[in-house]
C-alpha cells in the first residue's frame, strides 16, 4: 500500500459499541472477540503515533424510557432487564485514561454526543471506525460523519454485524462514503 493513508496526529479511532451487552451476541462474519482484539491492537498503534482514540458506547435508563421508540415495521426487541454491566466496555479493548469514552442514546454516534467537538478541538480529519453491528451503529456513525466532512476508513475485519448486514454496508455503503481496510493494512501505514 503506497498511498499516504493517515496522518497519525490527524487521525482518530472511533469504536462503537464494543461493550458486555453487545459483544456477546451471536454476530458474523468476524467474531465479536476477533473485533474486540483488532481494535485493540489498532488503539495502541494510534495511541503510540500520537492519534486518538474513542470509545463509543450505547446506553440508555434503566426503564428504557430515553430510547428510541418511533413507529416501525420491525421493532428492536429490547429487553425486559440489563445485567449492570451492559453498557460497560469491554476490559479487552485496554483503555488508557487518555481514552475518550462517549456515552449515546441511539444508533449513531454524533447525535445528541459530544463527539463531533472531541474530533474538532482535536483537528481530527480522519475517523478509523471500527465495531458492531456493521449495519447499525457503525453504519449510522458513518454516514453522520460522512455529512460532517471527515475522512473515513473502514477495517472491514473489526466490525462485524447480526444477520447479512455486514457484506451489504461493506460491498455497497462504505467503499462510497470511505476506504476500506483490513487490520493488517492499516497498521501498516500507521
Amino acid at each position: 500500500m503506497s498511498e499516504r493513508l493517515l496522518d497519525p496526529k490527524t487521525t482518530s479511532l472511533v469504536s462503537i459499541d464494543l461493550q458486555h451487552g453487545i459483544v456477546g451476541l451471536p454476530v458474523g462474519p468476524h467474531a465479536a472477540p476477533d473485533v474486540v482484539q483488532r481494535t485493540a491492537q489498532i488503539a495502541e498503534k494510534l495511541r503510540a503515533a500520537g492519534g486518538t482514540v474513542i470509545f463509543v458506547r450505547v446506553a440508555n435508563l434503566p426503564d428504557g424510557s430515553d430510547a428510541l421508540a418511533p413507529c416501525v415495521d420491525i421493532k428492536v426487541k429490547a429487553p425486559t432487564s440489563r445485567p449492570a454491566d451492559w453498557s460497560e466496555l469491554v476490559p479487552a479493548l485496554n483503555r488508557e485514561p487518555n481514552d475518550i469514552v462517549i456515552t449515546k442514546r441511539q444508533w449513531g454516534a454524533f447525535y445528541g454526543t459530544d463527539l463531533d467537538l472531541h474530533l474538532r478541538r482535536r483537528r481530527i480529519q480522519t475517523l478509523i471506525v471500527t465495531g458492531i453491528a456493521t449495519n447499525i451503529g457503525v453504519e449510522s456513525t458513518a454516514r453522520d460523519a460522512y455529512e460532517r466532512g471527515f475522512d473515513q476508513i473502514f477495517v472491514e475485519d473489526a466490525m462485524s454485524a447480526l444477520g447479512d448486514g455486514h457484506a451489504y454496508a461493506v460491498a455497497n455503503i462504505f467503499p462510497r462514503i470511505g476506504r476500506l481496510r483490513t487490520t493488517a493494512e492499516l497498521l501498516a501505514v500507521i
